[in-house]
């Protein structure tokens, strides 16, 4: 249940930084409480996932999911470069992050 509550703290995570860059630095009333209500969730879930995980493992495993989705959405959403490096990059740390998980009982 652990790798559950980690990975929704994950997609919790993505959210409230793609919510960042929508509450144009908390002026926008609706996207800023919607950001605020992801970070909160987001620490909810990585704090149960940690009662039981390493940390090192969970805070890496976390900060790159988030790494990744935001990557992706702002490829998707904002039009940022998708370059063969940057995608590069990107499988390397998702190699990190599935190393991790596999190293982890």
């Amino acid at each position: 249940m652990e790798w559950i509550h980690l990975l929704i703290a994950g997609l919790f995570e993505i959210s409230w930084a793609v919510g960042l860059k929508y509450s144009h630095g908390f002026t926008l009333i609706i996207p800023a409480i919607l950001t605020i209500i992801c970070m909160i969730a987001s620490f909810y879930f990585l704090a149960l996932a940690l009662k039981s995980l390493p940390l090192g493992t969970a805070y890496a495993i976390w900060t790159g999911i988030g790494t990744l989705g935001t990557v992706i959405f702002g490829i998707i959403l904002f039009k940022e470069p998708a370059t063969a490096l940057r995608l590069f990059c990107i499988a390397l740390i998702l190699c990190g992050i599935t190393g991790l998980k596999l190293l982890t009982k």
